[in-house]
């Protein structure tokens, strides 16, 4: 097989890569090791930020999002039994977030790939990158029991934490920064209405948690847990009394219960490969960066990386010029260590480590009351979460 780019992975940053490309008239082929029910139903995130959000329905993707997602103008922020709302549109100009699955972003792309798109081959496992520092990279791949070269000439690696196309960058010309946190979240989906129309981040003693939803009947809610919990030594209403103590306030919001349809449990860490690009290999979305899901920024930074490819491929056809092709991975870079610091600062200042002072919680209780009493940190916490400028 022989195409212009050849993407690895049909999560939402291959998948949105390849409608990026077909509309700017470049021919790529996905592989994906998984079969379509797979990519459809795997469970991650939900939060689309604004440019995100613009993306989608630029890229002419954003039909059923639009009808079916749920635009979200705020976060409230609870803390010692009271309650912030962060209002975005106000702070930033009238940005939102949009809840909006990641299963269902991929159902949409998936379809319009199918319909229009180049190939997209699942049950195709990407076996190694050859040759990325030539003009000339190769993915082995094997499908349908027999093993295939596809010659291209770019490889975009969207194959998330444990796939091939990282380890195909030689290990002496990277640098990996991260960090492991003690804690992670116990998360469930829950046949119930949301009992706040608004993400609410809660800061309790206890621990963390969070209120969110997957739709206006469906409910997704978090807790803090030590690292390495087991979800399933959590009883249904056990979960549900510490989200009542967690989320409790001073005035007479409630907390509604139902049933508990999904438990698991989320280990949280932060986690930057550089460079993300080698050769003609370049790297987007989990291949190269992780970050702990309390900012709402992994699928978002996935999107970005590949706007920012496709955007340098479409200059270098048009323009002839591969410079935004070389800047590649140093912008990437800049919004990515942007998010990884914002994602920091919240986790920071919502969870209680297993060691915390009786300072260190004076410390989280003070920044709360500082983002609640100054427009300005409301706005840099606004800014943040709505998203940071694609490219």
């Amino acid at each position: 097989m022989r195409t212009t780019v050849g993407i690895i992975g049909a999560g939402p940053a291959g998948l949105l890569l390849a409608r990026l490309l077909h509309n700017a008239g470049i021919d790529s082929v996905v592989l994906e090791s998984r079969d379509r029910a797979y990519v459809e139903h795997r469970q991650r995130a939900g939060i689309l930020e604004q440019g995100t959000v613009d993306v989608l329905r630029e890229a002419g993707a954003g039909q059923r999002m639009d009808r079916e997602g749920l635009r979200h103008d705020g976060i409230e922020l609870r803390y010692d039994k009271k309650r912030h709302r962060v209002d975005f549109p106000a702070l930033t100009g009238g940005r939102s977030v949009m809840v909006y699955a990641q299963t269902e972003v991929c159902k949409d792309l998936i379809a319009l790939q199918l319909a229009e798109g180049g190939p997209l081959l699942f049950e195709a496992e990407a076996l190694a990158v050859e040759d990325a520092d030539t003009d000339h990279p190769r993915v082995r791949f094997r499908h349908e029991g027999r093993e295939s070269v596809l010659e291209c000439d770019y490889v975009v690696g969207c194959d998330g934490f444990w796939g091939v196309a990282r380890g195909a960058i030689p290990a002496e010309l990277t640098q990996v920064f991260e960090r492991t946190y003690p804690f992670g979240w116990l998360g469930i989906l829950a046949d119930v209405p949301p009992s706040h129309d608004e993400l609410v981040y809660a800061r309790h003693d206890r621990g963390f948690a969070l209120l969110s939803m997957r739709s206006p009947s469906v409910s997704r809610l978090y807790l803090q847990v030590p690292e390495g919990t087991d979800a399933e030594s959590w009883g249904d209403e056990e979960i549900w009394d510490e989200l009542e103590r967690r989320f409790e306030t001073d005035d007479d919001w409630r907390l509604e219960r139902g049933p508990i349809t999904q438990k698991s449990v989320t280990p949280m860490r932060s986690y930057v490969h550089e460079p993300m690009r080698h050769g003609r290999l370049f790297l987007a979305g989990d291949a190269a960066h992780i970050v702990p899901p309390t900012g709402a920024k992994g699928l978002n930074l996935a999107v970005g990386d590949v706007v920012t490819f496709a955007r340098a491929l479409t200059y270098q056809k048009d323009k002839g010029s591969a410079e935004l092709l070389d800047a590649y991975s140093e912008t990437c870079l800049r919004r990515i260590w942007q998010a990884e610091r914002f994602s920091y600062d919240m986790t920071t200042l919502l969870h209680r480590a297993p060691d915390a002072t009786p300072f260190e919680d004076r410390l989280q209780l003070a920044r709360l009351e500082r983002i609640a009493g100054s427009r300005a940190a409301d706005t840099d916490l606004a800014e943040a979460y709505t998203g940071f400028p694609l490219g």
